[in-house]
Formats: C-alpha cells, sequence, structure tokens
C-alpha cells in the first residue's frame, strides 16, 4: 500500500455557510461538487494541486432521509456551529489489504458516488472521525483521472497541513503502516479538545491558513 494527500474536508453546518468561510479566508470562489446519495450530503470543492482539493461539505436538505450514520461526524455537528477544517483524506492504490489495526481506526471501505464519479472510501460505522479527524480516511478513485484534474484552476495550491494533536506518535505509526508521504507535519497538543488541523495554502493574495 503506497498513500499520499488527496483532499481537505472541511465540515459545516450548510453549505452556504462553508462557501462563506472559504471565500473570505481565501478570496476565492469554490465550484459546485455534486450530491452524495448514500450519506444525504452535498459539497463544493476547491483544486489545490494536480491531485489534491479542498472539499466543504455538509448534509443536503434536500436529500431523501439515509439509513446510516452520516460520515465525518456530520450527524453531531451542531447547527450554529462555524464550519471548520475537520479532516483529510489519503488516496491508496488499494484498499483490499487493510489491516486489522487500520481498519479499527478509519474504517470499512464503503462504495459511493457523486454524480458520474465512482470511488471507495473507508468510514467508521458510527460516523465519527478518525481519531478526532487527526488519522486520514483513505480513498481509492473507480477512474484514472484525478477529479481534482477537473477543476478550475483557481491560483490555489496547498503548502502543508499541521496536525495537532495529543498523541502525535500514534497518528505517526499510523501513518507509517499506510506508507504515507506527503505535505502534513505532526505536533502535540495539551488535549483532545485542543486537536485540530491547519493548513497553509498558497493564493493569488498571498499565503494563507485554515
Amino acid at each position: 500500500m503506497q498513500t499520499s494527500l488527496d483532499h481537505l474536508v472541511i465540515v459545516a453546518p450548510t453549505l452556504e455557510a462553508g462557501d462563506r468561510f472559504v471565500s473570505q479566508r481565501l478570496g476565492v470562489e469554490l465550484q459546485p461538487g455534486g450530491c452524495h446519495p448514500l450519506m444525504g450530503t452535498h459539497n463544493k470543492l476547491l483544486r489545490l494541486g494536480t491531485h489534491v482539493y479542498l472539499e466543504v461539505i455538509a448534509i443536503n436538505p434536500a436529500a431523501l432521509p439515509v439509513n446510516r450514520p452520516r460520515w465525518f461526524g456530520l450527524d453531531e455537528l451542531p447547527a450554529n456551529v462555524s464550519p471548520r477544517l475537520a479532516h483529510w483524506v489519503a488516496k491508496t492504490d488499494t484498499l483490499q489489504t487493510l489491516g486489522p489495526m487500520l481498519t479499527e481506526v478509519v474504517g470499512q471501505a464503503q462504495p459511493m458516488s457523486r454524480g458520474e464519479l465512482r470511488w471507495e472510501i473507508t468510514v467508521l460505522a458510527d460516523g465519527r472521525l478518525p481519531l478526532e479527524g487527526a488519522a486520514p480516511s483513505l480513498i481509492h478513485w473507480g477512474q484514472p483521472v484525478h477529479p481534482a484534474t477537473m477543476l478550475e484552476d483557481k491560483g490555489c495550491s496547498l503548502r502543508m497541513l499541521d496536525i495537532f494533536h495529543p498523541a502525535p506518535e500514534r497518528i505517526s505509526h499510523l501513518l507509517e503502516a499506510m506508507n504515507f508521504s506527503g505535505p502534513v507535519r505532526l505536533h502535540r497538543c495539551e488535549s483532545i479538545e485542543a486537536s485540530r488541523l491547519v493548513s497553509s495554502i498558497e493564493t493569488p493574495s498571498g499565503l494563507r491558513n485554515l
């Protein structure tokens, strides 16, 4: 297994709130994404490189009811919470060789779709974020062309993802088991409540953080 950074995930109480959050921070507009029928969610997107993008995701109020917990902890998201960078996803060449150590943290692979796109992604049964969002979900795309190449280039690129967690050595061990490589740095923080992700993104207006 080889893995690398695929995309960043901003969770928001509404897609409009997440759109405003990113536009105000980065000074660029996001592109429409689409709907995820299995999860009852929808998204907007921003290209951050040839094979990297940013996703803003929220519950779709027009979607049919779903019969399972939604991904990225969205069912537990308060209606009045501010959008935040909550998670990240790493792409892999296979999801067929996940051992018990990985599946316990990131969950089992599930088939997903958005429009004509098809992929598999690991999701925990209760929908929560792996290690409070510090550990990545794993994704395997079902087509040779990466979705980031289909997005308009608005002059933004990811420089670094900094992960703050009280047990960074556990995250490091997981990334080693995944053979991960990419612009990720791990930092220790004092508590789970202080856990957070910070992305450094080059924009047409200079370096900005999310």
